[in-house]
């Protein structure tokens, strides 16, 4: 599986040759360099490890780790399984490697709302303004459990607490433009971050 470490730029929009506007993101996709190559014999399994944006500072592990690779320590490093392609130690990945057209996966860290209620968290409905005797409980759970029978709350009942903040794969987005001088890739949709957040892009 191919793929390419990137930084989320932020999202426009395009418009394709039947005038339709398309709503896409702009991701910052490599050059990423090889920085260990896993092998069957040495590791149990073959990847690819990359690395992508120069870290200003590094331990020396990390400094030692990068050396070996021809280049400086890297703020992202991610393996990829079965890569597609003939690499070594050093060389450099670019976002070539995506064609216009293509389908890939994109995952990333989603954005952290803080600690939300059960109606921006799951989209419960409240009371909606209606009376019913209600004085301040709009945006309540409401009943949580049954009686002294089972005398617990079920794992997975839906209530508040923290929302965001976890890994997120979004599917199947669609490659519009490769801008290689630029190391630039567009793909159709949204993905999951902030801006200059790092998304891992698979193929």
């Amino acid at each position: 599986m191919s793929g390419l470490i990137g930084k989320k730029v932020g999202m426009t929009s395009i418009f394709d040759e039947n005038g339709k506007n398309i709503p896409c993101t702009v991701i910052e996709a490599g050059p990423c360099v090889v920085t260990q190559v896993r092998t069957e014999e040495v590791d149990g399994y073959s990847a690819l490890q990359l690395g992508f944006d120069d870290a200003k500072t590094a331990n020396k592990a990390a400094q030692g780790h990068a050396k070996k690779a021809g280049t400086v320590a890297k703020r992202k490093v991610v393996e990829f399984q079965e890569f597609e392609g003939e690499y070594k130690l050093g060389d450099a990945v670019t976002v070539e490697v995506f064609k216009e057209g293509q389908f890939v996966d994109v995952a990333g860290t989603s954005k952290g709302k803080g600690f939300q209620g059960v109606v921006k968290r799951h989209g419960f409905g409240g009371v909606g303004q209606a009376t019913h005797g209600q004085h301040n409980r709009l945006r309540a759970p409401g009943s949580i459990g049954a009686a002294s029978y089972p005398a617990r709350v079920f794992k997975g009942m839906r209530m508040a607490g923290q929302m965001g903040n976890e890994r997120v794969k979004v599917q199947n987005l669609r490659v519009l433009k490769v801008v290689a001088e630029k190391n630039l890739l567009v793909v159709k949709g949204c993905v999951p971050g902030h801006k200059n957040s790092y998304v891992i892009i698979e193929r």
